[in-house]
């Protein structure tokens, strides 16, 4: 193992608007998250717990894809990129947690860093125009609907969260950290 210091914490405001509540509350996942997983060498992002196969790398892989895709597909209207317009999806839908495996901690941590760097920078943009979180996505259901921001933001919060709770069992099992807050 690797000893890694953990990152500031982040805390949603406690009086705050909307969006920076919500915001606040995503990005404090994600720092859950980076905390769950920093440190590990490539045994410990591939440890597992019981009968589970999930592991903390496969955790950092699918939530990067979630963040692009969300954003990309739900927000852009876009194709998501690389790696993940690769993928057949159809055919192997745990593709990003059975192939963590293959990847190293570094190429882990800056697939998913990248991933919520780009994310970040689609949030900054949609709220600078002063819209808020009623904004609509460009992907339009067959009912004819649009997401708007506030739920993909909500939808990426609940993501994380049932993630995080995996992270901290199975970090718990590597080396017995436990806790939410590093600080």
């Amino acid at each position: 193992m690797t000893q890694s210091a953990a990152e500031e914490w982040p805390e949603p405001p406690l009086a705050g608007t909307e969006a920076t509540a919500v915001i606040g509350a995503l990005e404090r996942q994600r720092a859950t998250l980076a905390w769950k997983t920093s440190g590990l060498d490539a045994a410990g992002l591939r440890a597992t717990v019981g009968a589970s196969s999930v592991t903390l790398g496969g955790l950092l892989k699918h939530l990067a894809h979630v963040e692009d895709s969300h954003f990309a597909r739900l927000w852009l209207g876009v194709p998501v990129g690389e790696p993940w317009d690769t993928v057949d999806w159809d055919n192997d839908p745990d593709w990003a947690y059975r192939t963590a495996a293959q990847d190293t901690p570094e190429q882990l941590r800056t697939l998913w860093r990248e991933s919520t760097a780009r994310s970040r920078a689609v949030v900054e943009e949609a709220l600078s125009t002063g819209d808020g979180l009623d904004q609509l996505g460009a992907y339009v259901t067959r009912a004819g609907e649009r997401p708007n921001l506030r739920r993909i933001l909500l939808d990426l919060v609940e993501e994380y969260a049932r993630h995080v709770g995996h992270a901290d069992l199975i970090r718990e099992s590597v080396d017995g950290l436990t806790g939410e807050d590093p600080g």
